[in-house]
């Protein structure tokens, strides 16, 4: 028999399938302190939670017997992730349970927006008939713009359609297929937020993201355009919504997360033109359950040792594997990383190319590691080792495992490719004796990188004083150089120069650098 423990509360109808198992014994014990759970957690074969318990380093020490730790809902921010994969326990959540209520949600505070429902209420409750004041818009005929096509989305998308809405959506990696396929119009940003009357963003908070609406992208806008955010805050500036507001710029905004949760002292609250509801949108009973009953399928899958798909962790691998290939397991996540950064278009295929000693090894938990690396770019922590080829799949992304046996000089290689719909971008690297990993190769060109901290990579013209005004440039904007790699093919042809800098560097500096003579491309990249 399998002991599961359930810590926090949790509905029966969720908990079903284990309760059912006849080979699973569930103990409800919830308000433990961490010392209580320290002290019962060894005889457990799996714990169960939900945001209340802390899953701290002591408990997993504690829990010998442990091999799941079960999170009914996305974040697993209260449970110790590292400490969990050193102990060789799987972290798993339900990523798509609240997929529908979200959408949901989303569509309602629109309809709410465009029909100003919370105002009329509240107009009604204070004994008033006042039909002039709240005259709406229609939804059918105007134009959506979605930012983020995943799961969520493309549910709002759907229901747009149903609305006869035309959908425009921004999303990295959407192709023409899958527009096509969801019956939208795929854009870009800024083509998006210049021809929507409605804008609703569903995409995970980013360096990307971040403030992708910003003052900028309101002044693009249409007079009179209505925002809603039902993902994460800070994906909208929120200042630049509250002046685009008062402004009249926007006609009015529906919000249901915030940079700073509760929002204590945001004016956007104040306006009457804004929405708000406290973080609702997963908060149905039936996504409530549906969360649940994921995490206890994939509790149950795990004990009795089958296929299981949403672990935030590393997924099981041969202890003699392991200890070969894990040295290359940053390395391969930061070449992803690198790369996606580097790429424009629509991800379309990642290519993975092993060289070298690599070849007679099973690389595919490597290949994972690096296609969370390139997908996590875009999609944030939500990227996970497990869940990467299932989402890559999703959004029709081939991924190709290949191996070679040229090893160009080095003992092991790794070289990714990503094609996308306008352009194909590749990195490769190693791990030098002594020295740790190293980017060898950027598309054609011969380097040798620390893959860490902020980079910037120019694409320039081979010409004498191009190295010098660069240089120049960052050093009259204060920004200090640790080192830099020139590469190039042909004297006075094209080349590139990465830099390693000491700190972020601001976009009107990166832009001072594209205006250089010699200057082709600037590309900030960021690597943990």
């Amino acid at each position: 028999m399998f002991k599961v423990l359930v810590s926090d509360p949790l509905s029966e109808q969720g908990l079903q399938k284990l309760l059912e198992a006849p080979d699973v014994e569930i103990d409800q014990k919830t308000g433990l302190s961490e010392e209580e759970l320290v002290q019962i957690i060894p005889q457990y074969d799996a714990l169960l939670v939900r945001s209340q318990t802390k899953v701290t380093p002591a408990i997993i020490e504690a829990g010998t017997r442990l091999r799941a730790i079960g999170r009914a809902g996305v974040g697993v921010d209260n449970i110790n992730i590292p400490a969990a994969t050193n102990k060789g326990i799987a972290v798993i959540n339900a990523p798509d349970g609240n997929t529908i209520s979200t959408a949901e949600h989303s569509f309602a505070m629109i309809m709410a927006l465009a029909r100003r429902i919370p105002n009329a209420y509240y107009s009604m409750m204070r004994g008033e008939w006042d039909r002039k004041s709240f005259v709406g818009v229609e939804l059918s005929g105007k134009t959506l713009g979605v930012v983020g096509l995943g799961r969520i989305g493309a549910e709002v998308a759907k229901r747009a359609k149903a609305f006869n809405m035309k959908v425009v959506a921004y999303d990295p990696f959407l192709t023409a297929e899958r527009a096509k396929q969801l019956g939208v119009v795929a854009a870009t940003i800024d083509e998006l937020v210049s021809v929507a009357d409605f804008i609703t963003v569903h995409t995970p908070l980013t360096k990307e993201t971040k403030y992708i609406i910003n003052k900028d992208r309101f002044a693009k806008m249409k007079d009179g355009v209505r925002l809603v955010n039902c993902a994460r805050g800070g994906i909208i500036e929120e200042k630049a919504l509250y002046e685009a507001i008062v402004s009249g710029k926007v006609a009015g905004a529906a919000l249901d997360v915030f940079e700073v949760e509760p929002p204590v002292e945001n004016p956007l609250v104040t306006l009457p033109q804004v929405i708000v509801t406290p973080h609702l949108g997963a908060s149905t009973v039936e996504a409530q359950e549906n969360v649940a009953i994921d995490v206890s399928e994939e509790i149950l899958h795990i004990l009795r040792n089958e296929p299981f798909k949403n672990a935030v962790n590393l997924p099981s691998v041969p202890a003699d594997v392991m200890e070969k290939l894990e040295p290359y397991f940053s390395l391969g996540e930061k070449l992803g990383h690198f790369v996606a950064q580097t790429a424009v278009g629509g991800l379309q295929e990642v290519t993975v190319t092993y060289s070298g000693e690599l070849t007679e090894m099973d690389t595919a938990a490597l290949t994972r590691t690096v296609l969370k690396g390139v997908l996590s770019y875009h999609l944030g922590e939500g990227v996970n080792y497990v869940n990467a080829p299932h989402l890559a799949k999703s959004r029709e992304i081939s991924v190709v495992e290949q191996k070679s046996s040229a090893n160009k000089g080095f003992t092991n290689l790794i070289t990714v490719a990503l094609t996308t719909s306008q352009e194909q971008k590749k990195a490769a690297g190693t791990l030098l004796s002594g020295y740790g990993a190293r980017i060898v190769k950027v598309d054609d060109y011969s380097v040798d990188i620390q893959p860490n901290g902020h980079l910037i990579l120019i694409h320039h013209t081979d010409r004498p004083g191009a190295i010098g005004r660069v240089g120049t440039l960052l050093g009259n904007n204060d920004v200090n150089i640790a080192t830099m790699q020139v590469g190039r093919r042909d004297v006075g042809g094209n080349a590139i120069m990465i830099l390693s800098v000491d700190r972020q560097v601001s976009p009107d500096v990166l832009d001072h650098l594209g205006e250089l003579n010699e200057i082709i491309s600037v590309t900030e990249i960021e690597l943990a």
